[in-house]
């Protein structure tokens, strides 16, 4: 099972339960700098903070991750190609309405918008993943408004 651990009791080897997050977790900001970082990797990083992964208490019906404040998503960077062949489609609802954007003419529009749909991918499509969701900020300058938080700086993963 997934949270089991056996230990040797009066010489019988018993399954002990390692205790679960409470619903109500202890909630830490963490700033996250894009400059010069791939987008899928970051992206990774940023939605394991987002659902918990790096805790000790982590558990997957529970909500126990930190807010995720990311900065200069406009320095991100993408391998090969992708700058011209990585499309982003939306819709609009009515009949032709489907619309297709490279990841140049994203960037030029919006780059907080790329690094939140690349994070929104990896983050569960739940009811729990829409609750993490809302813990996630982007950001294309350096400055941030969350400094009442006092989040910790994560270091560069290159």
């Amino acid at each position: 099972m997934l949270n089991d651990r056996f230990e040797e009791r009066e010489g019988v080897y018993r399954r002990q339960r390692t205790p679960l997050a409470k619903a109500q977790a202890e909630r830490d900001w963490v700033v996250v700098d894009a400059t010069n970082q791939t987008l899928g990797r970051l992206a990774s990083r940023c939605a394991a903070i987002l659902r918990g992964k790096h805790k000790p208490t982590f558990t997957p019906s529970v909500d126990c991750g930190d807010g995720v404040i990311v900065v200069n998503a406009d320095k991100i960077v993408v391998t090969g190609k992708k700058a011209n062949q990585k499309i982003y489609y939306s819709h609009s609802g009515y009949l032709g309405g489907l619309r297709a954007r490279t990841y140049r003419e994203m960037m030029e529009r919006d780059p907080s918008e790329v690094v939140r749909i690349a994070i929104n991918g990896m983050v569960p499509h739940t009811r729990l993943g829409r609750l993490m969701r809302t813990r996630l900020r982007v950001y294309v300058g350096p400055d941030h408004p969350h400094t009442a938080q006092a989040p910790d700086e994560v270091p560069a993963a290159n």
